[in-house]
């Protein structure tokens, strides 16, 4: 019996969404897949247990998925209790996906206690030199390790603190982009207010700097109940943006749209267990300019981003 899914991570590649995710059920939490050409009827697209595939049985959770153009290799990044991942030749293939491998051979210090309260929902991102793994902790830090470009997935290592608020203002689901034909970096971390879940977003000139508010909203919101029209959901919970480029550089187009794959739940169901919440994945698109469109470099005779409402 499955409860909920949960976690989206998607690409659109060779004429169709890919989407991996979370599945809470009666045996546990595992992963899942499904594709669909258009949006149209995604409900039609059948959803493959991936506990088939060599990736096994057992505890998994949060997928990210990516092409990792050095290699020519699909990988999707999940969290066992700590960071693992599997490595594909064919995305489209669910039972190609390798058995679970750690992206660590301990655990940093930052994360164990004293230091930590551990780590979840792990990103990974890379630039033109390295690559780094973004996480939360569920107590109000964002953590970023490092590894060189040319030794991914091995070598990842300085695992430091790049936010430390409170834990309701950056609590979980970290996803950080690119953002085409700029040097602008942006991340966006799920939070919690007497409103439900929500995601604030910052931007940084790159993956090892600052990270700063990017909106104007009250607490830097990105998308949240106070934002998003019709909303069904309790909150904005864990999702990712819909990219058009899959590789590892998590590029996305601030001339197009921006379209955001999410979880949600709704509000008047209550139930005694937390895994039988009964989590649907929904799409809210942008309308209107935003701090993200006005980055649009594309010359002033295009239309804007986000003139058309969806």
């Amino acid at each position: 019996t499955i409860y909920g899914v949960k976690d989206p991570s998607i690409v659109f590649v060779n004429g169709k969404y890919h989407v991996f995710m979370t599945t809470a059920g009666s045996n546990g939490w595992g992963l899942g897949y499904t594709s669909f050409e258009k949006w149209t009827n995604p409900l039609a697209a059948k959803i493959v247990p991936l506990d088939k595939s060599p990736m096994g049985p057992g505890y998994r959770a949060a997928p990210q998925v990516f092409y990792f153009a050095p290699q020519q290799t699909w990988y999707l990044v999940y969290q066992g209790a700590d960071p693992l991942y599997s490595t594909s030749k064919d995305i489209s293939d669910p039972m190609s996906w390798s058995a679970p491998k750690p992206f660590f051979p301990t655990i940093p210090d930052i994360v164990k206690p004293p230091q930590g309260t551990g780590w979840l929902d792990f990103w990974v991102i890379c630039d033109d030199k390295k690559c780094y793994l973004f996480s939360t902790d569920d107590n109000g830090r964002l953590l970023r390790s490092e590894t060189e470009l040319a030794r991914f997935p091995n070598g990842f290592h300085n695992t430091v603190a790049v936010m430390n608020e409170k834990r309701d203002d950056v609590f979980e689901a970290s996803n950080t982009y690119k953002i085409a034909n700029t040097n602008t970096y942006i991340t966006l971390v799920e939070a919690i207010s007497p409103k439900g879940r929500y995601f604030r977003i910052w931007k940084s000139e790159g993956l090892e700097g600052k990270w700063e508010p990017f909106s104007s909203a009250p607490m830097n919101a990105f998308a949240s109940s106070d934002n998003v029209e019709r909303i069904w959901s309790e909150g904005i919970s864990h999702g990712e943006m819909i990219r058009t480029n899959p590789d590892q550089t998590m590029t996305i187009d601030p001339c197009q749209p921006l379209e955001y794959l999410f979880q949600g739940n709704d509000p008047t169901v209550r139930v005694d267990d937390y895994i039988k919440i009964p989590y649907r994945l929904g799409v809210i698109t942008a309308k209107g300019e935003n701090p993200i469109s006005a980055l649009c470099r594309y010359p002033a005779s295009r239309p804007a981003a986000g003139a058309e409402t969806n």
